[in-house]
């Protein structure tokens, strides 16, 4: 059965879109089952995948409003190599007709659970902010990556952020846990960005991914492009961290089923 990872932080610009069509794109080329959910009415996820926002049929609007079959809305073909639940400016009316509905925050959840079997991994790319629809994500994911930058308000911010987490756990899934926390647009030569990075490792230890992903021009330019930048620039330092990073999630997967095993 599929793990499912919400891709939130309350904060903007912290490359939530980045790091879920990246990390999806790296799972899928181990060889790994993916779907990716846009949540985001800007559909950059969607844009990112090689798919047409303004262009494609059916949208989360649809499985989340109309609670169409989840196989009649999702799109096969991507240049990342996964499946994708499209997201566009249609999706924005999804939040408001969520609010009318009986049980709103497990719809995502209902929804997916006719595939949860198909797949490895399925990441949800989350809104920056705390709507209807990203408690839908949160009550739907098993856990919760975090990326965030080394600066001194992302460090405040991912202190709230954890605070809503904890509560919001408790109203619409109990079992919600965090996954990790990705530093993001790291640069190394930036005393500021490292000082924030050690007081992460020292609050969060092994919470934290050992990866970091670098500020990087390809990761920028790749999105344009309508790729990953695996498929983009696949020498660039950043495809590189996102598979590094699959490898980290993996691994990390995989030692948690042999404890539970043992």
């Amino acid at each position: 059965m599929a793990k499912v990872i919400a891709v939130a932080n309350q904060k903007g610009g912290v490359g939530k879109t980045t790091t879920s069509v990246n990390l999806a794109a790296s799972m899928a080329a181990t060889k790994r089952k993916v779907l990716l959910i846009d949540l985001d009415p800007q559909g950059n996820a969607t844009m990112g995948s090689g798919v047409d926002k303004y262009d494609v049929p059916k949208t989360s609007y649809e499985l989340l409003v109309d609670e169409e079959p989840i196989d009649d809305v999702l799109v096969h073909e991507t240049s990342g190599g996964y499946d994708l639940l499209a997201a566009n400016s249609d999706v924005t009316a999804a939040e408001i007709k969520l609010m009318e509905f009986f049980a709103r925050e497990v719809r995502l959840r209902k929804a997916i659970a006719p595939v949860r079997e198909r797949y490895d991994y399925i990441f949800i790319d989350c809104p920056p902010s705390l709507n209807m629809l990203t408690v839908n994500a949160m009550a739907a994911a098993d856990s919760i990556l975090v990326p965030m930058q080394c600066e001194y308000y992302a460090l405040e911010g991912l202190t709230a952020l954890m605070d809503t987490i904890s509560k919001l756990a408790s109203i619409v899934n109990p079992d919600l846990k965090i996954e990790g926390i990705l530093r993001t647009m790291f640069d190394p030569r930036n005393r500021l960005a490292a000082d924030v990075a050690a007081q992460l490792k020292q609050h969060f230890g092994e919470k934290v991914y050992r990866t970091v992903i670098p500020r990087n021009v390809r990761l920028a330019e790749a999105p344009s492009f309508g790729k990953p930048a695996m498929y983009y620039d696949k020498t660039s330092n950043g495809a590189k961290a996102y598979l590094a990073l699959a490898g980290e999630i993996i691994r990390r997967q995989e030692s948690n089923q042999t404890k539970v095993a043992g």
